[in-house]
């Protein structure tokens, strides 16, 4: 899986510098490239996941900036202005001019008859056309959680001369994304799996149980909001196959592909995990704590360690990092530490769901104890039975079926640490744990945001098309307009 990854990277380099130096035929179709190198393409989008950054805008997916900061599991120690959502109105374009434009160009360069047969040497066309599809579906899913209504049908068709796409509403997006991922995974044939693949090895039976979990992960997102459509994917989706192990991206111990988190701290030590969920975690005795936080340095240095949070979205914090606890060198920010995509933890939380709102006849509560088993797992703990029960056995932990929302969002909050996009999502779905208002909030709304504005470049650039997407939120381009399928 390194030397995979390792060839993307050193293709990617020499893509920039070949691109860049030579001017070309100018009688040769642009768009229709003689030299075609999809793998590299899908290695590049595949890199996004993992948090590559655009425009500072880092690890928005799952792992470093506004996803924890905004779950209030990690705050800023001494630039807080992130945490008291400065960045809450934020520029989307980049997603669109890059992986999502990548993926679009894999699909044409393995449809289009003149260029099929070259890409084919990174695989068949028709699973190719597969991967990209899915993974463009996963990009999508994350954007329109993200900001709402968005570019989908008439989106990346710059080359058919469309340059301000309408939007779609969010509804319309999931059931398109919902008919596209099972349209992808219906497409895969037998022959050669994709290259370029450093997360599931070309793999086209994994690349299918990502799709379903995508799907399993948006039917439970929209069952407040469409519960007949969210249902039906739902088992659909459990029926064809989900991840069976976690789901996780592939760090490597080199600069070019490194834990995000890893470089945080290379120069720097701004971030702390918070006091609410280190408060949280102790009460309760979460053996996970451990394997989330190093101990202080001064407690450390005393002989007595301390796992001990910061105050989240203080207006005036200290200049010098105060004595706290930074995320865990081993299973948080080693350098080449693995951080999760999806989780079997996910994937039991959603299952517990179900069970609970009488999609299935399961036990509600055996998927809820087996996710939380899933997370300690997932984070190294090393327990027994007896361990797990009286950890279990607390009040506002155990099963309650009159309360399954609240201690599922307590408990999936808790698990999704290292997801950071997936904690505040599912806080914005579930409104669980009770989360606090930070010192002189700089959302214009003053509470914390359940969306991102759009950048003022959709209403400069695309004026029409950004007041019917207005219309499609059903609310102001404001902090505190809820999505479709946030209806509490």
């Amino acid at each position: 899986m390194k030397n995979i990854l390792n060839k993307a990277i050193i293709a990617l380099l020499v893509f920039a510098f070949t691109a860049c130096g030579d001017f070309g035929d100018l009688n040769v179709n642009p768009n229709k490239p003689v030299a075609v190198d999809s793998e590299t393409l899908l290695s590049n989008s595949l890199r996004r996941i993992g948090g590559d950054s655009f425009n500072g805008f880092t690890g928005v997916l799952n792992n470093t900036r506004i996803g924890p900061l905004y779950a209030q599991q990690i705050a800023n120690i001494t630039y807080t202005d992130d945490d008291r959502y400065q960045a809450v109105q934020s520029d989307f374009s980049v997603w669109y001019n890059g992986p999502l434009a990548d993926l679009e160009r894999i699909i044409r360069l393995n449809t289009d008859e003149e260029t099929k047969a070259a890409a084919s040497k990174s695989g068949s066309n028709a699973n190719q056309i597969a991967a990209a599809r899915i993974l463009k579906a996963y990009f999508y899913n994350l954007l329109t959680d993200l900001w709402g209504p968005m570019p989908y049908s008439e989106a990346l068709k710059g080359d058919d001369g469309v340059f301000t796409p309408a939007f779609d509403s969010q509804e319309a997006i999931y059931q398109a994304l919902f008919t596209e991922l099972q349209d992808a995974v219906a497409q895969m044939d037998g022959g050669a799996g994709v290259s370029g693949d450093f997360i599931f090895g070309g793999d086209m039976d994994a690349w299918a149980r990502f799709a379903n979990t995508i799907r399993m992960n948006m039917a439970i997102r929209a069952a407040d909001a469409n519960e007949t459509l969210a249902k039906a994917q739902f088992l659909d989706a459990i029926a064809d196959g989900v991840i069976e192990s976690d789901l996780l991206y592939p760090y490597l111990a080199e600069a070019n592909n490194e834990n995000p988190w890893y470089n945080e701290f290379r120069t720097r030590t701004d971030f702390a995990l918070t006091e609410l969920l280190v408060n949280n975690m102790k009460d309760s005795g979460d053996p996970r704590l451990a394997s989330y936080a190093d101990p202080t340095l001064n407690s450390v240095a005393a002989g007595t360690p301390q796992i001990v949070g910061m105050p989240y979205g203080l207006s005036t914090p200290s200049t010098q990092p105060p004595d706290v606890s930074f995320p865990n060198s081993t299973y948080v920010k080693a350098q080449d530490a693995s951080l999760a995509i999806y989780s079997m933890a996910q994937v039991q939380f959603a299952m517990a769901e179900a069970a609970a709102r009488g999609w299935t006849t399961d036990d509600p509560e055996d998927h809820y104890k087996a996710a939380i088993k899933a997370s300690w797992d997932q984070w190294n703990v090393d327990y027994t039975e007896d361990d797990f029960n009286t950890y279990y056995n607390q009040e506002g932990i155990a099963w309650d079926a009159g309360k399954w929302d609240q201690l599922i969002g307590n408990q999936k909050w808790i698990a999704l640490f290292g997801q950071g996009y997936e904690a505040w999502t599912e806080w914005r779905r579930l409104d669980y744990p009770e989360l606090i208002i930070p010192e002189d909030p700089l959302s214009p709304s003053g509470g914390i945001p359940v969306r991102l504005i759009y950048p003022a470049s959709a209403e400069n650039l695309n004026p029409a098309n950004y007041q019917q997407a207005l219309q499609l939120l059903g609310g102001p381009d404001s902090d505190d307009t809820r999505l479709w399928w946030d209806v509490k």
